[in-house]
């Protein structure tokens, strides 16, 4: 059984440990504790992660975020991933720092992003863990604080939440999205 596992955010140096790249910096923290490696590919960099029977292809986008949707869509056609086993991790202002929510559909909340996912799929109805970088900005300053480094004190509260994101992902793939939810997203 294969899963599409998809960690959103902006390729270059200047978006290296931004909030926007927290899907990136899960991926490249799963890949880590294993002897996979990542390898520039079509759209994006990939990796394989084998667990439990079960074969991960973890994607970067090399597309920058508001042309995610052709890298995802890419790699399921290439890949033959059903859309029940793709996942897209993604950053979430709507959520507090470090929180977690699986959600198995829906709206992109302004996210470019997940937007363009949507319109190159033609729905919302996939799988995507959000992950909390909080809202702690001015009016009118979103884009600087999504695309802003973490800050100290931000990267110790984040830590233990990325290993959790490796424990849903693991999860999603063994029991299923359902049990996964019931598991995760009441802590």
């Amino acid at each position: 059984m294969k899963y599409l596992i998809v960690g959103l955010g902006n390729i270059g140096d200047e978006y290296q440990n931004t909030r926007h790249n927290i899907g990136f910096r899960i991926l490249d923290h799963l890949v880590k504790e294993t002897n996979y490696n990542f390898e520039t590919q079509r759209y994006g960099s990939v990796s394989e992660y084998k667990f439990k029977g079960r074969k991960l292809i973890l994607l970067k986008p090399s597309t920058y975020m508001n042309l995610s949707g052709k890298a995802v869509n890419y790699w399921m056609q290439k890949e033959n991933i059903p859309l029940e086993h793709l996942m897209i991790i993604v950053d979430d202002i709507a959520l507090p720092l470090g929180t977690l929510r699986l959600k198995p559909k829906g709206g992109s909340a302004g996210h470019n992003g997940l937007k363009h996912i949507s319109e190159i799929l033609g729905h919302e109805n996939y799988i995507r863990l959000r992950f909390g970088i909080g809202n702690e900005f001015s009016k009118g300053q979103q884009v600087d604080f999504v695309l802003g480094k973490w800050t100290e004190e931000e990267r110790s509260i984040i830590e233990k939440p990325i290993e959790q994101c490796h424990q849903i992902i693991k999860s999603f793939c063994t029991i299923g999205l359902g049990r996964t939810m019931n598991q995760f997203n009441k802590k």
